[in-house]
């Protein structure tokens, strides 16, 4: 089918959807999310043979992405994301509206959760945007499954027939969804290269539209000197755990590990690549990945500046690979960009920083992140405040005391960050916040009531909470 036929079924469908009612928007959601749940002996079977990911993982996530439409249920049941202003006089009135038709690019390494019925088509489900997925090649058969449960869902709750659509194709076939006319916005989960050609086709047309991308982050950590001195040990197998976790296929992979030199400092290093020895070989998602990441890590090793701690171990076979280490210094980090770019996989760098103004250097000369963490004691609190004051400019999601892999699907969550980690350091993939990605302000000036959406109307109808006259009513 083409593109254009495509998009323009998508703006088709959302003149209807745009304006079915949140309890109705809520109950696909929900049905959607029942209707995967009971194909999933059959999504995980066939997610396990595209990707090698683990049962226990894709039944995981399964429970994610279910998590995450119930989630978006509930928040337009209640009602108030919206914003709803009212300013009686003069009579103005805002509220938060759907943009239109999005285009979602499924990710490679969650076919479910970030993919077909993940976090971006959930969100823009429920602000009232029609969606087309274009599925991902590494997953393309699981895609499918899950968008057959979709247009389940589709007809169980008599929504517009075209609210989601289904595409495949290769970088031509997103090119021409991101550069329709009715295309409104764009979520995107992957590459840097890949969000960087996406915002540049977006940015050539006629009318600009915002480009969502999510495009990678070395998520460093900052282990303070009381921290390791009184739990070095406690740290390696923590951090040993979140590198190999999912053979480092994370976003939030941590993979720059920053601390003053010290015997403490060298003690961890020690016993984090211990820990790492024990871990088993990991297949990764696909043949293309685990190339990229031995072509990472071979341009990481062949640096002069960059040292191995331990003996490299051999990598178990063409799919499976081992977590590896690698060490440098704050000043060698500062003088070659090379050493501050992310290795997609089971590796991290060890920064050894010759005192505090080195260590504040190297988080300054950081790109943008979607998260950065700190190991510290009160104790180093109290001497360290810098380094939190630095990393709250560094990344959308602060972590004290504990790995950055875990991202939770709750009302607080920032998953995003400055440039490059996303392209748009306002908003979030994850938690309920994502909606605003797929929204705008409109304000209505001197309207009746019976022209207002209920949201507006004096009388409340939705009785949602609602800023009138500067004070929040409901």
């Amino acid at each position: 089918m083409q593109i254009d036929q495509i998009m323009q079924q998508a703006a088709t469908a959302y003149e209807q959807y745009k304006d079915i009612p949140p309890v109705q928007r809520a109950a696909f959601l929900e049905a959607i999310g029942a209707e995967i749940t009971a194909r999933r002996e059959v999504l995980v079977q066939a997610a396990g043979e595209e990707t090698n990911l683990p049962a226990a993982r894709l039944n995981g996530e399964i429970v994610r992405t279910t998590t995450q439409l119930q989630r978006f249920a509930d928040l337009i049941k209640e009602g108030s994301w919206v914003e709803a202003v009212i300013d009686t006089t003069p009579n103005i009135r805002r509220m938060l509206l759907p943009v239109g038709p999005v285009v979602v690019f499924g990710a490679s390494n969650f076919p479910f959760a970030f993919s077909t019925a993940g976090g971006d088509t959930a969100s823009a489900l429920a602000a009232g945007a029609t969606v087309v997925v274009k599925g991902h090649p590494a997953h393309a058969r699981t895609s499918l499954l899950v968008f057959e449960a979709i247009q389940a869902a589709v007809a169980q709750c008599g929504m517009p027939v075209h609210t989601v659509q289904h595409v495949t194709g290769d970088y031509h076939t997103g090119k021409a969804l991101v550069v329709h006319p009715y295309t409104s916005g764009v979520g995107f989960t992957g590459s840097l290269q890949g969000g960087k050609a996406l915002c540049a086709y977006a940015a050539e047309r006629e009318n600009p539209i915002p480009v969502f991308a999510e495009m990678g982050s070395v998520n460093p950590v900052v282990f303070l000197p009381q921290a390791l001195h009184t739990r070095s040990g406690e740290l390696a197998e923590t951090f040993a755990a979140s590198i190999a976790l999912g053979a480092g296929q994370f976003c939030t992979n941590p993979g720059l590990l920053i601390g003053l030199e010290s015997p403490a400092f060298t003690q961890f290093q020690q016993q984090l690549g211990a820990a790492l020895e024990k871990t088993a070989p990991q297949k990764m998602l696909h043949p293309g990945i685990r190339t990229s990441f031995i072509q990472g890590r071979s341009r990481m090793f062949a640096n002069s500046e960059v040292t191995l701690p331990s003996a490299p171990v051999p990598d178990f076979d063409d799919d499976a690979v081992r977590p590896s280490l690698a060490l440098t210094t704050g000043a060698a980090l500062l003088a070659n960009p090379v050493l501050r770019e992310e290795v997609f996989g089971p590796h991290a760098l060890l920064v050894n920083c010759k005192d505090k103004t080195e260590l504040l250097a190297v988080l300054r000369s950081l790109k943008g992140q979607l998260t950065t963490s700190v190991m510290a004691t009160d104790e180093d609190l109290a001497q360290w405040q810098e380094v939190i004051d630095v990393q709250i400019t560094l990344a959308g999601r602060i972590i004290l005391n504990g790995p950055p892999t875990g991202v939770e699907v709750c009302a607080a969550m920032v998953h995003g960050g400055p440039y490059p980690a996303t392209t748009d350091a306002r908003f979030t993939s994850v938690g309920t916040a994502a909606i605003r990605r797929w929204v705008r302000p409109v304000c209505f000036q001197q309207f009746p009531d019976t022209l207002l959406p209920d949201e507006l109307k004096s009388a409340n109808p939705r009785a949602i909470w609602r800023l009138v006259d500067n004070q929040f009513t409901r």
